[in-house]
């Protein structure tokens, strides 16, 4: 009996340490998710990191813009004007494509064909406005001729290549006929390529230099001005002379119809005849 209230004893003494042990790690557990609990809200509530810029994997392609352009300036003094527009031409580098002066008794004019280079060329328009003439009218074009211009470029390397390797089968040739279709392949692309050039040349032009096509206008006050004519004995003469002329005229004309004047003769003939039949019946 004694036995057993000490095994009992002993037992109750285990399990009430196991008990304080347990606490202890709860608690030590709560007090672990407390601290832990404001750091992980802060990492929640905190902003995501920004993501690395992506490289740039597509080739940038540069523009190509054809800029034209309309300007008509009314002036009082033209050939000031005139003089002033030449100055602002060679400051900016550019030069006449075409001049031509007018002159009527209403208005004297210069239309003007520009090129400017076209980086130049908005800064070209705004120091012919700030002039003194007034403007009349103004119009800018701009086309974007960048997949022409792409094009263009990708059938002169294709045709390029294609060159190259005609060139090196010619070498490699057997007989002349071979060498015949080689060398007609061959004058067909230099041609193509030759076209091809000129074609990307002229855009090029008309891209690094832009168009302006300039008319400047100065009224003219109306004055009477009263047609010379010929002394009187001078104008009778000539009178007689186209009189003369007339008469010599109508009569050949009369001449030329001479068929139908005997289709009338005849016509007249038989008509009178029918008359005086009608008539003595």
């Amino acid at each position: 009996m004694k036995t057993f209230m000490s095994f009992t004893f002993l037992l109750l003494f285990m399990i009430s340490c196991n008990l304080q042990q347990h606490d202890q790690a709860v608690y030590e557990l709560a007090d672990t998710e407390q601290a832990i609990m404001p750091v992980a809200k802060q990492e929640l509530n905190s902003s995501p990191a920004t993501p690395l810029p992506e490289q740039a994997t597509q080739e940038v392609v540069k523009k190509r813009i054809i800029k034209d352009g309309r300007l008509g300036l009314k002036v009082n003094d033209l050939e000031a004007a005139k003089t002033r527009t030449d100055t602002t031409v060679k400051a900016f580098g550019g030069y006449y494509a075409n001049e031509r002066f007018n002159n009527s008794e209403w208005e004297s004019s210069y239309n003007l064909t520009i090129r400017i280079p076209s980086a130049h060329f908005e800064d070209f328009i705004a120091a012919l406005e700030q002039g003194n003439g007034e403007v009349q009218y103004k119009a800018i074009d701009a086309r974007d001729v960048t997949a022409r211009f792409i094009d263009l470029e990708t059938r002169l390397e294709n045709k390029q290549n294609y060159l190259n390797r005609y060139q090196d089968l010619l070498k490699q040739a057997q007989n002349v006929k071979e060498i015949l279709e080689i060398e007609e392949k061959i004058r067909g692309l230099e041609e193509e390529i030759e076209s091809t050039t000129g074609q990307l040349k002229y855009l090029n032009d008309q891209v690094n230099y832009s168009t302006l096509d300039l008319e400047l206008t100065k009224q003219r006050a109306y004055k009477y001005t009263p047609a010379n004519r010929d002394k009187f004995f001078e104008r009778f003469k000539q009178s007689l002379s186209k009189g003369w002329y007339v008469f010599v005229d109508f009569t050949l004309l009369m001449i030329k119809l001479w068929p139908f004047w005997i289709i009338v003769f005849v016509f007249r003939h038989f008509w009178k005849k029918f008359r005086k039949n009608r008539k003595e019946k």
